[in-house]
C-alpha cells in the first residue's frame, strides 16, 4: 500500500499519513483547523513487512482502508518532557543581570 506523509506546521511532531497524496479532502473539518497548514515529508510503501518506529503499521493500514487518513501524534514521553528544565539549566530568573 502506497501511502503520504504530511508533516503539521501547527502541531509539533504530528504527521498526517494519507492512502492518496494530497487528499485532504477526506479529512473532517476539525481535523484541518487543528493540523494547520501541512508540509510533504514522505511517500512510503507500506507493506505487511514494514515496520515502523512509533506507530503500529497494522493500525496504519487499516486506518487508510477504511478512512483515506491515519494521525500520528508525539509519543506521551515527548509530551510530558517537553517544558522540563535540563538538569543544571538556570532560568532567566536566575540569572542576575
Amino acid at each position: 500500500m502506497q501511502c503520504f506523509v504530511y508533516a503539521s506546521l501547527r502541531k509539533t511532531g504530528s504527521y498526517l499519513w494519507l492512502a492518496r497524496r494530497d487528499a485532504f479532502d477526506v479529512l473532517p473539518e476539525s481535523l484541518r483547523m487543528l493540523l494547520g497548514d501541512l508540509r510533504f515529508v514522505l511517500e512510503v510503501s507500506l507493506d505487511e513487512r514494514r515496520t515502523l518506529p512509533n506507530e503500529d503499521p497494522v493500525q496504519v493500514r487499516d486506518h487508510l482502508r477504511a478512512q483515506g487518513w491515519h494521525l500520528q501524534v508525539p509519543p506521551p514521553e515527548n509530551l510530558a518532557t517537553a517544558n522540563h528544565l535540563a538538569y543544571g539549566t538556570t532560568t532567566r530568573d536566575d540569572q542576575s543581570d
